[in-house]
C-alpha cells in the first residue's frame, strides 16, 4: 500500500488543502483501522464510560479537519495526540467553576485578587502535595517523572540512565504522570481508599 503522505510530496501537494472526498478516501484507509486502539485508550483514559462515543466523534472531527489542511505523516501518532489533547481540554474545561454556579461573583473576584503572601502559601501547600504525591509513586516511575518533568532529560537520557529502553522510559512515564493526576485530582474518598 502507498503511503498517503509519500504520495502528496510528490504530486506536490504537501501543506495544500485536500477535498473532502480525498480527505474523507484518506480518513477510511487511515485512521479508521485504529479505532479499536481508539476506542481502548479512551477506555483506559476517561473515567465516565458514557463519554467514550461523543469523545471518539470529537476526536474524528479534529482529525478530519486538520487533514483537509494537511495530511499527517504519522497517521497512528497524530490521532493519539489528538485524542490526549482533547482528553486533557477536557479535564480542565471540567475544573472550571461556571459562573452561574457561584452565587457571590464578589467573594470569587476577593479569592483571584488574593495578597501575595497569601498565594505564596498556597503554592507552597501545592508544592508539599506534589512532594508527598511523588513519594506515593514507585520508585522507578518517580525518577522516571522527575528526570523528565523536573529536571527536563529527554527520553533518550533518562534511559540512560536508568538502564532502560526508551520505550519503558516512556511507559513509566506514563504511569507516573498518570498516577499523580489520579493522587491529585481524585475526590478526597477515593484517596483515603488509597492509603
Amino acid at each position: 500500500m502507498t503511503d498517503i503522505t509519500e504520495t502528496s510530496r510528490e504530486d506536490g501537494r504537501r501543506g495544500q488543502p485536500m477535498s473532502v472526498s480525498e480527505a474523507r478516501a484518506w480518513f477510511v484507509r487511515e485512521v479508521l483501522p485504529l479505532e479499536s486502539d481508539l476506542m481502548q485508550f479512551l477506555h483506559h483514559n476517561w473515567r465516565n464510560k458514557s463519554d467514550i462515543a461523543d469523545l471518539r466523534q470529537d476526536i474524528y472531527v479534529r482529525i478530519f479537519e486538520a487533514a483537509r489542511h494537511e495530511i499527517p505523516l504519522r497517521t497512528r501518532h497524530f490521532v493519539f495526540t489528538v485524542a490526549r489533547n482533547l482528553l486533557i481540554d477536557r479535564v480542565r474545561r471540567e475544573r472550571i467553576i461556571p459562573f452561574d454556579a457561584v452565587t457571590d461573583a464578589d467573594a470569587l473576584g476577593a479569592a483571584m485578587e488574593a495578597p501575595l503572601a497569601e498565594r505564596a502559601v498556597i503554592a507552597r501547600d501545592e508544592l508539599r502535595r506534589l512532594r508527598a504525591a511523588l513519594e506515593r509513586l514507585p520508585e522507578r516511575a518517580r525518577d522516571a517523572v522527575v528526570l523528565r518533568r523536573i529536571e527536563g532529560l529527554t527520553g533518550r537520557q533518562i534511559a540512560s540512565r536508568m538502564s532502560i529502553s526508551e520505550a519503558a522510559v516512556s511507559k513509566l512515564i506514563d504511569n507516573g504522570i498518570r498516577a499523580l493526576a489520579d493522587i491529585l485530582y481524585s475526590d478526597p474518598e477515593d484517596r483515603r481508599n488509597w492509603s
